[in-house]
């Protein structure tokens, strides 16, 4: 190939070479690709790094307050493209790389998504720390550096089966492991009391009989433009001593290494089942490992530019994303009072002046709670301190005189009814100066259920952030087509400014705009249909209505109220063939917990469904249904841009706010959902004539729960709902063993407790004005393009804006 012309991109090609030869040891003409990429990587981090460095001192210098974002999940997927796109050298590095003969595209799929997150929690953390460096925040994320993060799925015979993710295989090009940033991490022991010598109690000091290493790999993560590159720090566990010399050489080769084999369990998986006691325990060592290292490289960080710790609370903010980092706020008082000499009424003010926690889920087993004797004994100081705390809130709740046993109770750190626990929910409430919903309707609802009573105890402390996503990945970059036509069309000033996207809006009526639109589209479908066709063999009409659903298999999220609104319609189109049926393809994807059966049961009826009704010739293709295996980052940048119907069809009011239905709406799909989390706010964006509203609302499923609903009525009473559980029930579907959904479908005759059944006809009648909507391609194509041009209040950037101004009180 000729030599390059521009000297930037020869300087990128000559540095390739370079890195090939140095850093990875090999001549272009034996590198692999993995080698390629690689070097592509090292070569751009290099970059990075002098960002990444200026940036840090920048911080220091300036004495900016700081945000620290600790998490237990980070979904970054991949970081190439994201972070070249940042950088702006993703167009130089592809040609320099095709000069020496290499395909980008070819080499970025081999990147592996790293394992670090199950689903919205992780991916919102992953956009929130891309927004605070593109909006110059100076902020750290933290969290755990998982080895085989949540697991690879396969499906087989239609059951989900899990395999450890091995996305470290080839090693990560991107962290920095920092040895010298270690910190010792224990666990169980003893507490002794110190008294001075006139018998006033001076400090407690805790002594662990586990003591591990927590070792932080530092990732750098870039900004739009590069204007600052923030700090993701992610813990790995090692062991104090990696081997008992001891019983090694008395021939106890295993026994040797049973400290590097605790060491290396606790950050080996993300959430490891916790149907058994073992379970419970390892998840609470991993909440407590990350969190403790995380506290303690704060209070470090502090004081190498400060006298005292005094201070913290105006120049740190520390940000708990839910509750499994909950017990930060008894570690950082730990600190404070054993540690540095503070009495608890100081240690108290300045923690809870620190600390903010966004909760994420109205769903109680979400809202951690811990059982008292496994706290005390994994975490014995700080089972002491959570007690003081608690002491403290119930005093001051007594002394109000405003409430009754119940609500007290309620308000209470400490679950009473039955087995005692530790509820982790009440303590981040309690320890924070400020809690945030994720939604208008969630925040509301917080209020107003699991946090009732601690609200009216303070009254001010629950506010609203709904949440965002960075449009840079989930526009830019995984819509490259979709971005040119909107550059072409208003402009470039929406690169920089996502609230530009309005002025697309005055397009969505011109019949010309309309079909590059469409056209955009179609070549997305295009490439969906290939991937789907390469890993599963499967081949589908582009020209058909793609209708996706990719999210977490959860009963509250309903991929049982779709898949069995598949085998309505699938009767239907079977009944009454002289119909002109729109031709569908129902695409799921998501991973359900290792120890919840139902999910995994739903995912063999997807799975059981698409079966028949793909190999069925009285369809006539007029229908398909195809379950998309181990759904990640990567998989949702081909499918989310392919989208026709955006299905959001949860519970009202279990929903906290949804980040899917952001990322659909902003690539130009139309939403089918209820008036659940942000889709209330998405439908005040983009019109309620833009979007397909269905089912009840969160007040009148919370009004049938408390005054009574009978599915078992409500099923009989729908012809098409009950032959569509009747022919699951029976084994239509399962002609292998004919009661394999029994319970599961009894179980909505019984209870139904995510109202499927109430919601049901009113879902089926929705999508039938979907059908009618894609009968006339003007009237679709015009709102999509709405929902495209009016959504991008909905980005991180946002929300991370209002973070800064309302809780974090840092610029940006």
């Amino acid at each position: 190939m000729a030599a390059p012309r521009q000297d930037g991109v020869r300087q990128l090609a000559d540095e390739l070479i370079k890195c090939l030869k140095y850093r990875v040891g090999k001549e272009p003409s034996v590198a692999t690709r993995y080698d390629w990429l690689s070097a592509a990587i090292k070569v751009v981090r290099d970059r990075l790094v002098d960002r990444w460095i200026e940036s840090t001192r920048r911080a220091y210098d300036q004495g900016n307050k700081r945000v620290y974002y600790l998490s237990m999940e980070f979904l970054i997927g991949r970081l190439m493209r994201d972070a070249f796109s940042n950088l702006g050298v993703m167009e130089d590095m592809r040609e320099a790389l095709a000069y020496h003969d290499v395909d980008i595209d070819l080499i970025s799929a081999l990147e592996p998504d790293a394992a670090l997150g199950n689903g919205g929690l992780g991916r919102l953390a992953a956009c929130f720390m891309e927004s605070m460096a593109s909006l110059d925040i100076p902020a750290h994320g933290y969290g755990i550096r998982y080895v085989h993060g949540l697991f690879r799925q396969e499906i087989h015979d239609g059951y989900q089966v899990e395999l450890p993710e091995t996305w470290l295989d080839h090693g990560n090009p991107w962290e920095f492991e920092r040895r010298e940033g270690a910190y010792e991490i224990g666990f169980g022991g003893s507490v002794t009391s110190v008294t001075a010598p006139d018998g006033r109690l001076e400090r407690h000091v805790w002594k662990p009989t586990e003591r591990f290493l927590a070792v932080p790999f530092d990732t750098p993560i870039a900004g739009w433009r590069g204007k600052r590159v923030n700090t993701l720090r992610l813990w790995t566990a090692m062991p104090v001593d990696p081997i008992l010399l001891d019983a090694f050489n008395a021939g106890d080769h295993i026994g040797a290494l049973r400290e590097s084999n605790k060491a290396e369990a606790l950050t080996r998986v993300l959430y490891p089942a916790d149907s058994h006691p073992a379970g419970q325990e390892l998840r609470l060592r991993q909440e407590y490992f990350f969190s403790a290292a995380s506290i303690q490289d704060i209070v470090r960080r502090h004081l190498s530019k400060y006298p005292d710790l005094t201070s913290l609370p105006d120049k740190a903010a520390i940000h708990l994303n839910d509750t499994h980092p909950a017990i930060a706020v008894a570690e950082l008082m730990r600190l404070l009072m054993d540690v540095h000499g503070f009495d608890f009424d100081k240690a108290w003010a300045i923690t809870k002046k620190t600390f903010a926690y966004t909760n994420h889920t109205l769903l109680p087993e979400a809202l951690e709670s811990w059982p008292v004797p496994l706290f005390e004994r994994l975490l014995p100081r700080h089972m002491q301190i959570i007690y003081a705390i608690n002491a403290e809130v119930l005093l001051e709740v007594r002394s109000s005189g405003r409430f009754n046993d119940d609500q007290i109770r309620a308000i209470s750190l400490i679950h009473e009814g039955g087995e005692r626990r530790v509820r982790m929910g009440n303590l981040a409430f309690v320890g924070a100066f400020s809690i945030n919903g994720v939604s208008a309707l969630h925040t509301d609802l917080m209020k107003e259920t699991v946090f009732a009573d601690l609200h009216k105890l303070y009254p001010h402390r629950i506010n609203n952030k709904t949440n965002g996503i960075t449009p840079r990945r989930w526009l830019f970059q995984c819509n490259p087509r979709l971005t040119g036509l909107i550059r072409e069309a208003i402009g470039d000033r929406f690169l920089d400014d996502i609230d530009a996207l309005e002025e697309l809006d005055r397009f969505a009526d011109d019949s010309v705009f309309q079909e590059k639109f469409a056209a955009v589209k179609r070549a997305n479908k295009e490439q969906l249909v290939k991937v789907i066709g390469e890993r599963m063999g499967l081949k589908i009409d582009p020209s058909a209505m793609f209708d996706v659903q990719i999210k977490r298999i959860h009963e509250y999220k309903r991929q049982l109220l779709n898949i069995v609104e598949a085998v309505s319609l699938y009767d239907q189109i079977r009944s009454h063939p002289e119909r002109d049926w729109m031709p569908r393809v129902k695409f799921f994807g998501g991973k359900a917990a290792p120890s919840y059966h139902n999910a995994k049961l739903i995912i063999k009826l997807a799975n059981d469904v698409a079966r028949v009704i793909n190999s069925d010739p009285s369809v006539r293709g007029l229908l398909k249904v195809v379950f998309v295996p181990n759904y990640n980052v990567s998989t949702a940048e081909v499918m989310i841009p392919a989208a026709d119907l955006s299905e959001q069809i949860s519970t009202a009011g279990l929903e906290a706010s949804g980040t899917g239905n952001m990322k659909f709406a902003l690539n130009g799909a139309l939403t089918i959902g209820t008036l659940d989390g942000a889709n209330v706010e998405i439908r005040e964006c983009v019109g309620e004539e833009n979007i397909v509203i269905f089912g009840l609302t969160a007040q009148e499923v919370a009004h049938r729960k408390t005054h009574g609903y009978n599915p078992r009525e409500v099923i009989e009473a729908s012809s098409e709902l009950k032959q569509a559980l009747e022919a699951i029930a029976t084994g239509v579907f399962s002609p292998d063993d004919p009661h394999r959904y029994r319970d599961l479908i009894a179980g909505l005759y019984n209870y139904d407790t995510f109202m499927l059944a109430a919601d049901f006809d009113s879902y089926s009648a929705a999508q039938r004005q979907v059908d009618e909507l894609w009968r006339t391609p003007a009237r679709w194509q015009s709102m999509a393009i709405h929902n495209t041009a009016r959504v991008g209040w909905f980005s991180s950037d946002r929300t991370i804006r209002q973070y800064a101004s309302e809780i974090w009180r840092v610029p940006a």
